[in-house]
């Protein structure tokens, strides 16, 4: 980060530079690997000063994914960062475009400060804790507690002049309804066309050094416009026709991200690990699901390796830590039906999942006479993914046979269910196990799962 803090470089800098989206007096820039120069204000620097923010430099974006690529070590502090950046420059382009008068500039300082803070209440190593369902809550409604209390909650009054509530329920919901604008606003940061995305997708992609997660960043916040499609009383956030490609190769870039990256099968068992050894933590009231969101990924690992801790969640993080990963023993594709969807069902029912997991290390126990831990086999069920489409495509000239607007799965003959498909073929389910076992369970696994989910042996 460059700063010059003299009072005659400060003076200069307000009087001729603002930041864009927020209008604060731009008194630093962050040299970002993937944006290049980020230029900061006081109000900013503030938050990302604060001890719940910087905790997100302690934790990996990709979790367990520098295990195969080693340099996507990138942490959430610069993703958050990113996110923050692109924000501002979506809201600054639709407040130029038509019906853009709607959002003062009230409106555009709060959905800025959503956006640095829509991952504070992240959990360490990616998703995979919050997975497990309550007691633990999502990280964005973990982040509410972090946004609308102090340190963050007085930043946000005082320097930057917006209520934390308003800025809270922007990064989480919670189902309730949002007036017009905040709707708005939110469609920037969570939706088909999210800046969390646009972030996210390039600079994983440039951390594992993989030629996928390529998008149109500019282009497509520069096609950004306001409009309220037919049948709908509320504006929504469209592009005209030079956001067509770009949101197709956003659309592209997250199919390969997941297809090449996030569903590698060694990160999934990483996570399938990790999951457990949490899971276990919890049952045994070792760790309180509340405070998960207090470690990063270094400090989370140390807690779970205490004698306190249960011996399954005790041998998991040693593993993880000694590399010594779970291996794949079976894989299920979505053409077997209905074993996969009886598995995917699983995965919202984690508990049930962990007893069929004990149960077939059980089996497997009677089946060879060994004495097997009980975190033997474990069953890792990728998170059903959903491919949203669901954006409008202004024209000022429309081709023959299009409208002034119409949805974008008209406008390029692709629909979700086209998506879908793709995803559900991709998305495997697998069961992985310790290695000295990994033989037998890929050999025996019909009669240690198929009595365990209700189905004959065939």
């Amino acid at each position: 980060m460059n700063s010059n803090s003299s009072p005659e470089h400060l003076r200069q800098t307000s009087a001729t530079q603002l930041t864009p989206g927020t209008g604060f007096p731009v008194v630093a820039h962050l040299r970002d690997l993937l944006h290049d120069r980020i230029p900061l204000g006081p109000p900013e620097l503030a938050i990302l000063s604060t001890p719940p923010f910087l905790r997100l430099e302690r934790i990996q974006q990709l979790g367990f994914v520098s295990r195969i690529w080693p340099g996507a070590r990138h942490a959430r502090y610069e993703h958050s960062i990113g996110v923050f950046h692109l924000a501002r420059l979506a809201v600054q382009q639709l407040r130029l475009a038509p019906g853009g008068s709607m959002i003062a500039d009230t409106d555009a300082r709060t959905l800025a400060a959503a956006a640095l803070l829509h991952d504070i209440g992240h959990y360490p190593f990616s998703h995979a804790i919050e997975e497990l369902g309550p007691p633990v809550v999502s990280h964005e409604e973990a982040g509410r507690a972090l946004i609308t209390q102090d340190p963050v909650a007085s930043i946000l009054r005082d320097a930057w002049q917006v209520d934390p509530e308003r800025v809270a329920t922007i990064v989480s919901p919670g189902g309730g309804s949002l007036p017009p604008v905040d709707r708005l606003l939110r469609g920037i940061l969570s939706g088909p066309l999210d800046v969390d995305k646009l972030d996210y997708l390039p600079r994983d992609a440039l951390g594992c050094g993989v030629p996928y997660g390529g998008v149109d960043t500019s282009r497509l916040i520069d096609s950004l416009r306001i409009a309220t499609p037919p049948d709908e009383t509320l504006p929504r956030i469209v592009v005209d026709s030079k956001g067509v490609s770009p949101l197709h190769s956003l659309i592209n870039a997250r199919q390969e991200m997941f297809d090449n990256v996030y569903w590698h099968h060694t990160n999934r068992a990483c996570m399938a690990m990790l999951l457990r050894a949490v899971q276990d933590a919890l049952l045994a009231g070792a760790v309180n699901g509340r405070e998960l969101t207090a470690f990063d990924d270094r400090s989370l690992m140390a807690a779970l390796s205490t004698p306190e801790m249960p011996e399954t969640t005790r041998r998991l993080v040693t593993a993880l830590a000694n590399r010594t990963i779970h291996k794949r023993a079976v894989e299920f594709s979505a053409n077997a039906k209905p074993l996969f969807h009886e598995l995917s069902r699983l995965f919202f029912a984690p508990d049930h999942r962990r007893k069929i997991e004990m149960a077939m290390t059980d089996r497997l126990r009677t089946l060879t006479g060994m004495a097997l831990p009980d975190e033997a086999i474990l069953v890792d069920i990728p998170k059903p993914e959903r491919w949203r489409t669901d954006v409008w495509v202004e024209f000022e000239h429309p081709p023959v046979g299009f409208t002034h607007l119409m949805p974008w799965r008209d406008v390029v003959g692709l629909t979700d269910e086209d998506f879908k498909r793709y995803e559900d073929h991709r998305r495997l389910i697998r069961i992985v196990t310790i290695e000295p076992v990994r033989a037998i369970v890929r050999d025996s696994w019909q009669e240690l799962l198929l009595p365990e989910i209700g189905l004959p042996l065939r």
